[in-house]
């Protein structure tokens, strides 16, 4: 027992000498001092004889606490990307799909009942305003003509008769030879024969009305786009025969979708290209927008009149709408930033994304403005600048203040507008 106790003397004297520097724990070598005192002081009862062995464990335990420390934590990597303004207008990097339309297209209809008996025009015709394009059978019309002609004439004699009998009277009353109530009946037959002449003269008008009725006319100069009826068919008043598509301004037509309605305004300028006129391209003016979405689409309809169109320019070729955007459309568009749905968080009740400071990597909760909200990006103003680094994702795993290190997405394809 006294060697092993002189060795363990040693040793620990050797330990406080060699490890004395400031790196040294001081609670360490207080517990190497007092193991040496009770080891090298007066022999102790034997149950305080293990007492050595247990500092010496302690300090042992201590010092392989000193020298294995836990690292810091490694930043945790979020996906984050640096945003940037959006150029050139919010929705219009690729261009509208529209068709080349008249800008009045109106049906053509007889405005009585008939038979068809003759058509004259066909589909793509040309016509000119005034031009006779169908008949119907006009025997019934005919007869209702002469008939309400025959009752003109039969009114008129009435009215003569009635005039020459009221001439008379009044002659006779001036020389007290008939009373005067006869005179009142006299007048009262002149007055009513001449209403039944005016009635007949409109009865005749409107049958000559209705046998006009039996040509259908083109009202404008145009082309007939449609074929509705054919020779032999038995038609009703309004029953559409034609369509026509009146001559002088083309529209392109076009349906917008809402999240683009803001950009678009009424006189706002735009480039059409046909893929069937290839090389060319044409300008056009936004003369009206639909101010209701279509039901089915959800869509606004807008209507661009084309400018010098030409002759080689057809109705129902498609069209390629490219709309310039206006100075406050291009000053909003450049104010905006386009992110992914997964960036937004909230701050409160504000909506909000996580900026990482280019400092020291530490997240930072912004609040934003939602400008709108697509189906899988929103297009936020105010907050953001350009080139800031914004979480994209993992929104809700993350903190104010936390280190992080930003990695580009694995599949940027993921987060594109």
């Amino acid at each position: 027992m006294k060697r092993s106790g002189f060795s363990t003397t040693r040793r620990l004297s050797h330990a406080l000498r060699t490890q004395s520097g400031s790196s040294f724990p001081s609670s360490l070598r207080a517990v190497l001092r007092t193991a040496l005192t009770f080891i090298a002081g007066p022999a102790r009862a034997p149950v305080l004889r293990p007492l050595p062995a247990m500092l010496l464990a302690s300090a042992a335990l201590l010092a392989a606490c000193h020298r294995n420390e836990a690292p810091a934590p490694a930043p945790r990597p979020v996906v984050a990307v640096a945003v940037h303004p959006d150029r050139g207008g919010v929705s219009f990097a690729s261009s509208l799909p529209g068709e080349v339309q008249a800008r009045y297209t109106t049906p053509l209809g007889f405005r009585v009942n008939g038979k068809i008996i003759e058509r004259r025009v066909r589909l793509g015709d040309t016509v000119k305003n005034g031009q006779i394009v169908a008949r119907i059978d006009p025997a019934d019309a005919q007869k209702n003509a002469g008939s309400a002609q025959a009752q003109l004439d039969a009114a008129q004699h009435r009215l003569v008769f009635a005039k020459q009998q009221l001439d008379r009277d009044q002659a006779q009353a001036k020389e007290n030879l008939i009373s005067a109530a006869q005179l009142e009946q006299t007048t009262d037959s002149y007055a009513s024969a001449l209403a039944g002449r005016d009635q007949a003269a409109q009865q005749a008008a409107l049958a000559k009305d209705q046998l006009q009725y039996t040509n259908l006319v083109a009202d404008h100069a145009g082309v007939i786009t449609a074929e509705k009826a054919d020779t032999g068919q038995v038609v009703s008043a309004g029953d559409q025969v034609y369509a026509l598509a009146w001559s002088g301004d083309v529209d392109v037509v076009c349906d917008v979708p809402e999240s683009a309605l803001t950009a678009l305004s009424v006189g706002q300028m735009a480039t059409i290209q046909l893929p069937a006129l290839p090389g060319r391209t044409f300008t056009a003016r936004v003369r009206e927008v639909s101010p209701a979405a279509d039901a089915q689409s959800r869509t606004y309809r807008a209507k661009l009149t084309l400018e010098q169109p030409g002759p080689d320019v057809r109705l129902g070729m498609t069209a390629s709408v490219a709309l310039t955007p206006t100075a406050n459309a291009a000053q909003a568009a450049a104010a905006s930033f386009t992110l992914p749905a997964t960036a937004l968080f909230h701050d409160g009740n504000a909506p909000a994304v996580w900026i990482v400071r280019p400092g020291d990597d530490a997240l930072e909760l912004r609040r934003v403005q939602v400008v709108r909200y697509d189906e899988r990006t929103v297009a936020l103003s105010g907050g953001l600048k350009d080139g800031e680094r914004v979480v994209l994702q993992g929104v809700h795993t993350v903190s104010a203040g936390e280190k992080v290190r930003a990695i580009a997405p694995l599949h940027p394809e993921d987060f594109a507008s």
